[in-house]
Order: C-alpha cells, then structure tokens, then sequence
C-alpha cells in the first residue's frame, strides 16, 4: 500500500516513522503524508532526546504496537533525525494486521 508507512521486509517488516520527543504521552498518532508524498507513521514519546532515550522510547512503543518484544524492534536509520526507520522481526502479515488496528484505534 502506497499510503501506509510500512513494507514487508526480509524477515519481518520496515516502518517509517515521524517521531515527536517529549510529547507528554506514549502514543501512535495515525498516519501523515510527507510534502514529498510518502507516509510515515506518527509517534510521540515522554522521553527527551538525549542520550537515545526518545529512539529506546520509540522502539518500546512500536514493539507494543505490533505486539512483540522490544528485542523484536531496532533502528536502522535516523537516529539523530525526526523522521526514523525501523525494522520489525517475525511474520510480516501478523505485524502489519497489528499496525492496521493500532492505526485505527489512534
């Protein structure tokens, strides 16, 4: 789906999201288009900037959301950047269903 921030990947599946630090609650937002047209998956997390602590934050929320381990999620790319990708392992259907619903729940 060209407007979902995520793909099946390998093993698992890739998602792209758009993280806000310090946005007073752990939650996923839904789905925003970028000005370039592609999809990212809108995050806030408590946690500041420094020191990783709003990427760990991040990879928690999204390993809740797709309802595996947070060993299960890793940041490939943005570490330093609002904008992150990540990689989640197990069966990519099964993560994508769960993203689906955790989209529409937010």
């Amino acid at each position: 789906m060209a407007d979902r921030p995520w793909a099946l990947a390998g093993t698992g599946v890739t998602v792209t999201v758009r993280l806000t630090p310090k946005g007073g609650r752990d939650a996923v937002d839904g789905v925003a288009l970028l000005a370039d047209g592609s999809a990212v998956l809108k995050a806030r997390v408590r946690a500041a900037p420094s020191e990783g602590e709003a990427n760990e934050a991040l990879c928690r929320l999204i390993a809740k959301a797709a309802g595996v381990p947070p060993r299960d999620v890793a940041l490939v790319a943005g570490a330093t950047a609002r904008i992150k990708r990540l990689t989640i392992s197990g069966e990519g259907p099964a993560l994508i269903a769960a993203l689906e619903k955790t989209v529409e729940k937010g």
